[in-house]
């Protein structure tokens, strides 16, 4: 991902995967497309990666709780083109 979306929510009423959707829906609304890569600290996993409504978890120490980075992969960016 070479450009993506950097979304912040350290609510505690919502769960991992109502933050990420708010992240893509952000995403979504800003660029017209939809998201398919996430990165998140590490510790926001159970697993090293895991998928939210078509969504690829990646866990990244070099980003800081309670953001998330989101965008599109750019192997999927090449086929399209």
């Amino acid at each position: 991902m070479e450009e993506g979306l950097l979304f912040f929510d350290n609510s505690p009423k919502r769960d991992l995967a109502e933050k990420v959707a708010a992240a893509a829906d952000r995403y979504r609304f800003k660029f017209g497309r939809r998201p398919n890569l996430c990165y998140v600290h590490t510790s926001a996993l159970p697993l090293d990666s895991a998928e939210l409504n078509g969504v690829r978890l990646v866990g990244a120490g070099n980003v800081t709780k309670n953001y998330f980075w989101i965008g599109v992969e750019q192997e999927v960016l090449r086929e399209a083109a």
